[in-house]
């Protein structure tokens, strides 16, 4: 499994999220909706690797004192192959990117192989998921769904870490 540090949204616009979940499902696309775990939740991956050791909760701290972060959720986007995954943009602004950075020179002791190449800085796309392995042919309905086209004005107010070998997910506060 993978470890990783992910941003979360205030109240306001993780419901928002969660209703374009909703939104998809009413569609007949399979969203993030349908995942009930309690750690499911709208979030932004800020660096993901294969492993991390624990001492990294104590490490981010001074970053969670930073937030909260006002973010814009933007266009849809597609990453995929044979089905594709769902997502929103979220927009890089210079505070959002300036996090990230950060965020990854307080991970890189504790992760002993390095990040995944997609969350280094330079290779990072910040989004939200929306929806994972939607078919070729629902994809007309995903993207007619008008909660999932429609700019979001919100705010990132927490840190986690999440321990994917154990299945634990560590707020940082």
């Amino acid at each position: 499994m993978v470890h990783s540090v992910e941003v979360v949204f205030d109240a306001d616009t993780d419901a928002a999220v969660r209703a374009s979940w909703d939104d998809l499902t009413r569609a007949g696309v399979r969203s993030q909706a349908g995942h009930t775990s309690p750690s499911n939740r709208p979030h932004v991956t800020l660096t993901v690797a294969d492993e991390m050791d624990d001492a990294v909760n104590t490490a981010l701290r001074p970053v969670a004192e930073q937030l909260p972060l006002a973010c814009t959720i933007g266009a849809p986007m597609l990453f995929g192959g044979r089905t594709f995954t769902l997502v929103r943009l979220v927009v890089p602004s210079a505070e959002l990117l300036a996090l990230h950075a950060h965020v990854h020179r307080i991970c890189l002791p504790h992760m002993p192989n390095g990040p995944l190449p997609h969350a280094a800085p330079g290779h990072w796309t910040p989004h939200v998921t929306l929806a994972r392995r939607v078919p070729h042919d629902q994809l007309a309905a995903a993207l007619a769904v008008k909660s999932v086209r429609r700019d979001l004005t919100g705010r990132i107010v927490g840190l986690r870490h999440w321990d994917g070998d154990n299945r634990v997910e560590h707020p940082i506060r």
